[in-house]
């Protein structure tokens, strides 16, 4: 995530915690209401964590590509195997 998408991220947050505010204010301390809440908490935490830490960069384009030869393979190497439910 760049610097751009946190700063999202914490609008986005803060515009939850707003509407939070809002059910709280109609519907009280209700048990909904309060897992509500801590949800939200658990959002500030998590994305507090995240913006901490080095960013690792895993991009497709970065795996190693592994290239299948279109050339039959060797025979001998199922010389001495079982076709499987066919038996010995």
């Amino acid at each position: 995530m760049t610097t751009t998408e946190f700063a999202t991220l914490r609008r986005s947050i803060e515009q939850l915690r707003a509407s939070v505010a809002e059910v709280r204010s109609a519907f009280g301390d209700a048990p909904e209401v309060r897992r509500l809440v801590n949800d939200l908490e658990r959002l500030e935490i998590d994305a507090g964590e995240l913006a901490s830490r080095p960013l690792r960069r895993t991009h497709p384009d970065d795996a190693p590509h592994v290239v299948v030869p279109d050339t039959p393979l060797d025979e001998t190497m199922w010389s001495d195997a079982d076709d499987e439910g066919v038996g010995g």
